[in-house]
């Protein structure tokens, strides 16, 4: 494994991962999260459609950034972003990415310098979705694009965990025995998920988009999404 996957996927990466609950908040302001089991079976959802298709768009973005130069212009760039675009219904869930993306990518050109990291963020000047930027920074960092799909993966999943102990007190050490057992379903993702662009996964997530609506609207808010 290379390690600059534990980098990426660590949360104390200052991008601003942190502020996101992944729709963790408004799930348990409703009521629709409020113990361990239905935090898993959320987790479980989550992973098996934004995850998945956020792992693929990461993969996708990691091969585009590994490519010879000449094949990583603006133009691909755009392409793939608006690909992503279009896998999310939400627009409170299409700010919320952009605004991961930007601080990501912002914080590894820092860390990484690279043209292709500048050439993304000269592409999408409003912000690459956080899945782009994953992917690119992967890329960059040696990354294969599987790995790339694992961090987005796991990040998608223990964001939301993260926040649900914040939120309802759950107890740290039997969240992170949910997120041990997803596992193999992260590993599974990563190592099946496609990358060519007609096969690019659009699995949808109702439930998390109407939940994003509702949580840009609350008056009282501990996290960004």
């Amino acid at each position: 494994m290379n390690a600059a996957l534990l980098l990426l996927a660590d949360s104390r990466l200052p991008a601003g991962g942190h502020g996101h609950s992944g729709g963790a908040e408004e799930a348990a302001r409703i009521g629709a999260i409020h113990d361990l089991a239905g935090l898993a079976a959320f987790l479980r959802g989550r992973l098996a459609t934004a995850g998945l298709v956020t792992a693929a768009l990461a993969a996708a973005a990691c091969g585009l950034g590994a490519s010879p130069p000449a094949a990583t212009g603006r133009p691909e760039w755009t392409r793939l972003d608006a690909e992503a675009d279009a896998r999310i219904s939400s627009p409170a869930q299409r700010a919320a990415s952009r605004t991961q993306g930007r601080l990501l990518l912002r914080t590894s050109r820092r860390i990484w310098p690279s043209p292709v990291l500048d050439t993304l963020a000269g592409a999408l000047p409003q912000g690459a979705h956080h899945p782009l930027a994953l992917g690119a920074v992967a890329a960059v960092a040696g990354c294969s694009p599987a790995e790339a799909a694992l961090a987005a993966a796991y990040t998608s999943v223990t964001g939301p965990a993260t926040a649900a102990v914040r939120l309802l007190g759950l107890d740290p050490v039997a969240v992170h025995r949910l997120l041990a057992d997803l596992a193999p379903a992260l590993e599974r993702v990563a190592a099946t998920v496609p990358t060519g662009w007609e096969a690019l996964p659009a699995h949808a997530s109702p439930a998390l988009d109407l939940l994003a609506e509702h949580h840009i609207r609350a008056d009282l808010r501990l996290f960004v999404s």
